[in-house]
């Protein structure tokens, strides 16, 4: 049966489109669930971070056609709608490839944060081959993930990268040798990083990035963090990690 998994490993959500007899095509029902589960590990104050993938063979082989060939332009909203709330997510995510990521499976992939691949993984914008025009916002998520000249290899060229290409060219943070329970524990490993950091200060950094990344001047980017940067200073959590740092340092007081 289609649908998607979700499993708690401590403060991580971790995500499965499972559909594996269709590779994890997404239709209408797979997107609307995918985007409820991310909504679902926002509003869990417990879950620091999220790891979305595919069960294999396939990460995801884009957007079911027929549902697609048949959208207009709510329905292409609608079927786009999942991967648009992991890169909407508030919270840090981690994409883990683990087979094709092809059309809208490779817009699921560039929706995260990082992406880590095993060496089954495959990334694919095929749209121009289906005759289809790239849609979702492919195009500016995979060019600024990679620049504008391996985005055009791969969207206008059908250039395919394989996991070790897409690591060089920046696509993928990690390539993780073994099998894909392997490239999930990894994944997860690494997203368990989040879970000793404040959610609330993950939240706010997370705005910040998205904000200063688009700003023209460094003075600007300053400007931007100062006011979340002040706001932590005063925070119970930077205080007692304060005194614990300087308890280290000169020891317990004595009695």
């Amino acid at each position: 049966m289609a649908e998607i998994k979700v499993e708690r490993r401590n403060a991580v959500a971790l995500v499965t489109v499972h559909d594996p007899d269709k590779r994890n095509a997404l239709t209408l029902d797979l997107s609307a669930d995918l985007a409820d589960a991310v909504a679902e590990a926002e509003a869990d104050e417990s879950v620091h971070a999220l790891v979305v993938t595919g069960t294999p063979p396939a990460f995801c082989a884009g957007a079911n056609l027929t549902a697609l060939g048949e959208a207009k332009e709510e329905g292409l909203r609608a079927i786009y709608e999942g991967f648009l709330a992991v890169a909407r997510c508030k919270l840090p995510t981690v994409a883990a490839v683990g087979g094709q990521a092809v059309g809208a499976g490779l817009n699921l992939a560039l929706a995260a944060d990082i992406r880590f691949a095993n060496p089954k993984a495959r990334f694919d914008a095929r749209f121009l081959k289906l005759g289809i025009h790239p849609g979702g916002g492919m195009t500016w998520m995979l060019q600024r993930a990679i620049g504008p000249q391996q985005a055009a290899a791969m969207t206008l060229f059908g250039e395919v990268l394989n996991a070790t290409a897409a690591e060089k060219a920046g696509l993928v943070h990690r390539v993780v040798d073994g099998d894909h329970d392997a490239l999930i524990d990894a994944a997860v490993e690494f997203a368990s990083a989040t879970a000793d950091v404040p959610r609330d200060l993950l939240i706010t950094t997370k705005r910040t990035m998205r904000a200063t990344r688009a700003l023209a001047a460094h003075a600007e980017a300053v400007s931007t963090e100062v006011v979340p940067q002040l706001a932590s200073l005063e925070s119970p959590e930077f205080a007692a990690r304060l005194a614990a740092m300087q308890a280290s340092i000169h020891g317990a007081p004595k009695s």
